[in-house]
């Protein structure tokens, strides 16, 4: 293979790859789905090569997993994992509050404030999603954490789990009054960070993931109910009557 082919591959595997992790974060395929290199190749209108590259970073961001006897599916965390999950959010996180607070520069401060002015002014979304996040540099998280200047906690939370927690979060948060306050919370982190304050920095975030955590819990088990009441065998509905 030339380079010229070499850099094509790769060029059209991160655009696979973007609309795919894309389509998993949305549900558009959902959790827990069985895929297939032939069924993706044949969706999505691209050659095998790519595509392979494509589900192997995926793999590597624990969107898609390999299960014996099944093949490739969509990740599917059980309620345990998913607050699992959290638990090393609400840690890392507010570590990473902490020591932005401590290590953020002035551009960075004003980056982050000019992040919450955009999420503020989002019109392309409904009401009550009005401060869905997106992802990369149009992420707050992402943000404090790159602030930390800690690379670890970088690595761990922006390459390691950030694709599974955007996951959880888009499918699970970001509905009725919930949004308004999560962009109040924010914006008293922010303050916290650039007074300096690092232990009040720490204790925002903290209490704010530790919100978060239960309203996808909730959300998560809400789900879970309506799908087994769906299973549910209709003789059985009918003698509950």
């Amino acid at each position: 293979m030339t380079t010229s082919s070499a850099t094509e591959v790769r060029t059209i595997a991160e655009r696979v790859f973007q609309k795919l992790q894309d389509d998993i974060v949305r549900g558009h395929l959902p959790a827990g789905s069985r895929i297939t290199e032939p069924g993706l190749a044949k969706s999505y209108g691209i050659s095998r090569g790519p595509l392979r590259e494509a589900m192997r970073r995926l793999e590597t961001h624990r969107l898609i997993e390999r299960v014996p006897h099944v093949g490739a599916r969509v990740v599917k965390l059980s309620m345990r994992e998913l607050l699992e999950l959290f638990d090393i959010r609400e840690a890392l996180e507010s570590m990473a509050a902490r020591l932005a607070a401590r290590h953020m520069t002035q551009e960075e401060l004003e980056a982050l404030r000019r992040l919450l002015d955009t999420h503020e002014r989002q019109q392309d979304l409904p009401p009550d999603e009005a401060y869905m996040q997106r992802e990369g540099d149009l992420d707050f998280h992402f943000h404090i954490v790159r602030g930390s200047h800690n690379r670890m906690l970088m690595t761990t939370l922006c390459d390691d789990l950030y694709y599974l927690v955007r996951l959880y979060r888009t499918q699970y948060s970001a509905t009725g009054t919930r949004p308004q306050r999560a962009f109040v919370e924010h914006h008293r982190i922010v303050d916290a960070i650039a007074a300096g304050d690092e232990e009040l920095a720490e204790t925002l975030m903290r209490r704010h993931i530790t919100a978060s955590r239960q309203l996808v819990a909730e959300r998560y088990a809400m789900t879970l109910e309506r799908a087994e009441q769906k299973m549910e065998p209709i003789s059985r509905r009918r003698d509950s009557i």
